[in-house]
């Protein structure tokens, strides 16, 4: 195993595509194990890893929320979260996170996130006196909140490897959301106090019941997702596809600003997207298949308990290895890597599935936002014309913040299965 982790560190060192890395490195460890004979049942396995019916969940919120974007859906939510933030000191950085909160329940991707709203809010925070690293930075620290909020594309792909309950998922992750956001928006309220950043301008009084009217349908979208499927009036694939008739109906006869020419850019968007995931969900399937035939699941599992047996110690290295390996990998790929080792760990744990994957997701996520690597760094690092070691630098405080929602996360039982309890299944 050995062999296949250095290939495959060598492959992305030097460039090559993560989906393309789990392949070769795959291939490789066949060639040098002289096991080429194998080699006829990787088309299968690729196969296998998404002929997943939930599996179609992926493309279809991918296209909504390109299709809300497109609507011009940014720019409401941030208006409509500058009318709720007021006229209060450092409101335009407390609109920030607000707006990340709101856009997570279209976008369900952190990259896409960190891109709709950091093209936002980070030129505007930059125009009224902030930093331009502490812009990019708290952009990037609100980008992890959509993983963790309906349609959340992490969750999905955690609920299909695990057969765990979307729905429960989509629920269990709310309230965490809530909590990183709370968190978020008292570090910028201390923060404004302390340096006396500007006050934003008020939203006026005319203005505030129309910006509510046309933000509320974005707002509904989530409401929508996984109260119809909790009822039991659609199943996840079904209320994917209802999200993008939905998205349709709200940008073409709502809002009016989607046109033909946006609609294409969505769908091809969407399909070059869902397309990359799809490939890396079938390369990890050949990795997956590489770690059955070596057993590495089950014996590092038993390496585990000769650590300690105690769920709390277990719990704590766990999150440990799942940070350093957020740092590394995209999150979807991480998951599909690590599933298989983890479904063999996690009744060591003592914990419950739903709240685990909220605990792998949000692991993964945070290390998307950690230095020096850390992809939603990149990304908001570019759109700010800020050098990345002044972000990183900036978004410390709050990798500690995420850090503390983590551990409530990993060792509260309740914060993430209070919901799944209010509203069982039908």
């Amino acid at each position: 195993m050995t062999l296949y982790l250095l290939s495959f560190l060598g492959f992305m060192v030097i460039g090559i595509p993560v989906a393309f890395s789990l392949g070769l490195s795959s291939l490789t460890y066949l060639i040098v194990n002289d096991q080429l004979h194998l080699l006829i049942g990787f088309p299968q396995k690729m196969i296998a890893g998404i002929d997943n019916f939930v599996l179609l969940t992926i493309p279809f919120f991918i296209l909504a929320g390109n299709l809300m974007n497109s609507a011009d859906l940014t720019r409401q939510i941030v208006r409509f979260a500058q009318m709720l933030v007021g006229r209060v000191r450092g409101g335009l950085a407390a609109v920030n996170v607000l707006a990340s909160m709101m856009f997570s329940g279209v976008s369900g991707a952190a990259t896409a996130e960190a891109s709709a709203i950091g093209s936002v809010m980070i030129p505007a925070m930059q125009r009224d006196g902030y930093k331009p690293e502490y812009a990019a930075a708290l952009t990037a620290a609100g980008s992890i909140l959509g993983p963790l909020v309906p349609p959340s594309l992490a969750l999905i792909l955690y609920g299909v490897l695990t057969g765990t309950s979307i729905a429960d998922l989509f629920l269990a992750g709310i309230v965490p959301a809530f909590v990183l956001c709370a968190g978020l928006l008292i570090h910028v309220l201390l923060k404004a106090r302390r340096e006396n950043h500007p006050l934003p301008a008020s939203v006026p009084a005319e203005e505030r019941w129309p910006l509510a009217a046309r933000a509320l349908p974005a707002l509904l979208l989530p409401v929508i997702i996984v109260g119809g499927i909790r009822s039991g009036v659609f199943t996840p694939t079904e209320a994917a596809a209802i999200a993008v008739v939905y998205a349709l109906g709200v940008g073409l006869l709502l809002y009016r600003t989607l046109n033909a020419s946006k609609i294409v850019t969505s769908f091809y968007e969407a399909a070059t997207m869902t397309a990359g995931v799809m490939l890396i969900v079938a390369m990890a399937s050949m990795t997956s298949f590489i770690l059955g035939i070596e057993n590495i699941p089950r014996e590092i599992a038993q390496q585990m308990l000769g650590i300690s047996s105690q769920p709390w110690v277990l719990i704590l290295l766990l999150n440990l290895v799942l940070l350093i390996l957020g740092l590394f990998l995209e999150p979807l790929a991480a998951l599909v890597l690590v599933m298989p080792i983890l479904n063999e760990v996690f009744p060591l744990l003592g914990i419950d599935r739903v709240q685990f994957g909220v605990m792998v997701v949000l692991n993964l996520m945070i290390g998307m936002i950690t230095p020096p690597v850390g992809l939603c760094l990149f990304i908001v690092s570019a759109i700010g014309k800020t050098p990345l070691e002044k972000v990183a630098v900036a978004i410390l405080p709050m990798i500690a913040i995420a850090l503390i929602v983590l551990a409530l996360v990993a060792f509260v039982p309740s914060l993430t299965l209070t919901l799944p309890s209010l509203f069982p299944g039908s």
